[in-house]
């Protein structure tokens, strides 16, 4: 596929859309996939007590890392589960495009110590356990505040909090916040397009987790042929 047909795919969704591709909106397949991949979540991380906190990011922009990130937090809320959805995206923040919730103050105001954890928690208008931190006003030194003591004690705060916390994270080929934070979780998820996203792209992403010391909890690949074989519209696979 050459840029220009990339670009056509990657057109912005109607708001009559966006809701067709989150929650309840989504179709029976669609549900169905993120139910397993909530499965294989739970499988991935099977020792670990307490709250636990999973990244989701992509080798290159416009993969649906965002989408991901937010049915899996609904779908985990579904069971019962008090869930965190953190926008860590603080250069192109999106989650507002998908869920009723507040722009700022968000996570860089925090960070800032322009205000405080109850004045950015927010809840997800989608399940009344599922709550969102937004990524807030956009700060000119997006990885310098991921990497503070700041931001590592905000998780630790949040934790105690939480049963799981999804951090919403940028591309790795793009720029290195995503590494920076896959250091205060518990496992990383690759959300990887069809006919978008080259081996090229995944393998460096692969490469950087790695040599971060990241454990790849495993792949999402969305806008998949595959749904036209089985009643997924997301395909989860676990790596080693």
């Amino acid at each position: 596929m050459n840029k220009k047909d990339k670009k056509k795919n990657l057109r912005a969704l109607t708001p009559e859309e966006v809701q067709k591709t989150i929650g309840s909106g989504l179709s029976f397949g669609a549900a169905e996939a993120y139910k397993l991949l909530r499965t294989n979540l739970d499988f991935s991380l099977p020792d670990e007590s307490g709250c636990k906190v999973i990244g989701v990011t992509s080798p290159l922009p416009g993969e649906g890392k965002t989408t991901t990130s937010v049915n899996i937090s609904y779908t985990i809320a579904q069971s019962g589960k008090q869930v965190l959805l953190i926008e860590g995206d603080l250069r192109l923040p999106a989650i507002h495009k998908y869920l009723p919730v507040h722009t700022k103050p968000g996570l860089s105001n925090l960070l800032a110590g322009k205000c405080s954890g109850n004045e950015v928690l927010q809840r997800s208008g989608l399940l009344k356990n599922l709550w969102v931190m937004n990524a807030g006003d956009i700060p000119p030194n997006p990885a310098e505040l991921l990497g503070s003591t700041q931001m590592a004690q905000t998780m630790q705060a949040m934790k105690s909090c939480f049963d799981v916390i999804i951090v919403d994270l940028p591309p790795v080929t793009v720029v290195s916040d995503a590494i920076i934070i896959s250091k205060l979780t518990q496992g990383m998820v690759v959300v990887v397009r069809q006919d978008y996203c080259d081996r090229t792209a995944v393998n460096e992403t692969v490469r950087k987790l790695k040599f971060a010391d990241a454990k790849i909890l495993g792949f999402v690949m969305t806008g998949s042929d595959i749904q036209k074989k089985r009643y997924s519209n997301h395909y989860y696979k676990k790596i080693d």
